[in-house]
């Protein structure tokens, strides 16, 4: 039986404003830097106003289908009472508690388990650029070195 470990990181991740930043490239690098072999990979955003998910990736078109589903689901012109931080704020908090801020994914031999046409997304919701800390967490099994 393999002996079990854990290992955690934090990745940052500058967005652009709005929209869906494929992250699935920094999981993997990481995966590989610390030799990960079956186990669980946990990905949590430390934010209230971006999330992950995990989405079709071959079709950018339904990346900006969700992301008007989301607006639609969360207005900006809403009459929100906190509106102290501008009218992007408040929306962000309510996609934020509709998507995932935490997502568990298997890993084997070094690799996430993910389906032919997955991606791996953080979800900015804020009109502004900001750098987004994602804390990653794998326990489980590590390669041996040759």
């Amino acid at each position: 039986m393999a002996e079990l470990s854990q290992s955690s990181h934090r990745l940052r991740v500058r967005t652009r404003g709005k929209g869906f930043i494929d992250i699935r490239e920094d999981l993997r690098r990481w995966l590989r830097e610390i030799s990960a072999g079956d186990g669980l990979l946990t990905v949590f955003v430390c934010h209230t106003s971006a999330s992950l998910t995990i989405q079709e990736n071959a079709d950018p078109n339904v990346r900006r289908d969700l992301m008007t589903a989301l607006e639609g689901l969360a207005p900006e012109d809403a009459p929100y009472t906190h509106a102290e931080e501008g009218p992007d704020d408040m929306p962000s908090h309510i996609k934020s508690m509709l998507t995932e801020v935490s997502l568990s994914i298997p890993v084997m031999g070094e690799r996430m388990v993910l389906g032919t046409w997955q991606g791996v997304y953080l979800i900015e919701h804020r009109d502004a650029p900001h750098e987004r800390t994602i804390a990653l967490s794998f326990i489980g099994s590590h390669q041996s070195s040759p």
